[in-house]
């Protein structure tokens, strides 16, 4: 588990890896689930409908306090987003490497989310004041305006890249180091994935939702 995602095969150049699959399993997994929960919808809702109406809800909520009612044509992108990298984060605890362990998967979604600050802050604002706001307050502070945009997809996706790599790194440690013992191997990993699986995947989740909608927000108003 500790070792980089394994090459599988090639197609027109595009490598399949262990995350490449990996995120095909999430993605339908998600898909499935979405279908089972919206089908036969009912006035009384029954307990699958109940927990999504609650996610739904929740992440309205989320999406209001946090973009602004005007914003809230941003929920449906959000809560895919968060249930995505719930699930991508949190597959380890089935023994599967994460998806978003792997750089490649962090920084596409951290440019999704830059490449839609832009758009927004262009369509909000306009192209000439979106280009004015990089020269204020003070013209000389262009380089830096700009290097500070391009940092918010870096430190976005390798923050997210870091904090599941380095969980999955120690749990393959810790299973090594407890390969020959009898039964703590049974107690320790429990604990260690209730905190690098759970905890801190779902965490990240959250930090990397609520640090997306707060780059959006912050770039149309």
């Amino acid at each position: 588990m500790a070792e980089g995602p394994k090459i599988y095969a090639e197609i027109l150049g595009i490598q399949i890896t262990t995350s490449t699959i990996n995120m095909w399993m999430v993605m339908a997994v998600i898909i499935i689930l979405c279908v089972v929960s919206t089908r036969n919808l009912k006035t009384v809702p029954g307990k699958m409908q109940t927990i999504s109406e609650l996610i739904v809800t929740t992440m309205n909520n989320m999406v209001e306090s946090t973009m602004g009612k005007k914003n809230m044509s941003f929920t449906p992108y959000m809560l895919t987003l968060i249930v995505y990298l719930a699930f991508a984060n949190t597959v380890g605890l089935i023994g599967m490497r994460p998806p978003t362990a792997d750089l490649n998967m962090t920084l596409a979604l951290s440019i999704l989310t830059f490449i839609l600050t832009q758009f927004f802050a262009i369509k909000s604002k306009g192209i000439g004041t979106y280009l004015k706001g990089y020269i204020e307050p003070f013209p000389f502070l262009l380089p830096m305006n700009i290097m500070g945009e391009l940092a918010n997809p870096i430190s976005l996706g390798f923050r997210l890249f870091g904090n599941l790599l380095g969980g999955t790194i120690i749990m393959g440690l810790l299973y090594t180091g407890l390969m020959n013992l009898i039964k703590l191997p049974l107690v320790i990993p429990i604990v260690a994935h209730a905190y690098f699986d759970i905890f801190s995947g779902l965490l990240q989740s959250f930090i990397f939702v609520m640090l997306s909608m707060v780059f959006i927000a912050m770039a149309m108003d």
